[in-house]
């Protein structure tokens, strides 16, 4: 099993998309955009976009690592398509 890095920063690009600094130094952008598009616990950002806007890192509610495999998976797929 690995060890859980715990996040630095995390700060808003655009509605739904993240930039997260962890604390080893890696930096991503995490794309949420589908997640946020469904269900009814996002039903309150989808109706007021701009409170996206007030994300702070610690109030996250997906999982450092889980979101640190995001950033890295969306990263990987990034450079394959440049």
């Amino acid at each position: 099993m690995t060890d859980i890095i715990a996040m630095h920063s995390a700060e808003p690009v655009i509605f739904g998309v993240v930039k997260i600094v962890w604390k080893d130094g890696f930096a991503g952008i995490v794309d949420l955009r589908p997640l946020l598009a469904k269900g009814e616990m996002f039903e309150f950002l989808r109706v007021n976009p701009a409170r996206f806007d007030d994300l702070k890192g610690d109030e996250i509610d997906f999982g450092s690592d889980s979101l640190r495999q995001r950033a890295e998976r969306q990263a990987g797929l990034l450079h394959l398509a440049s």
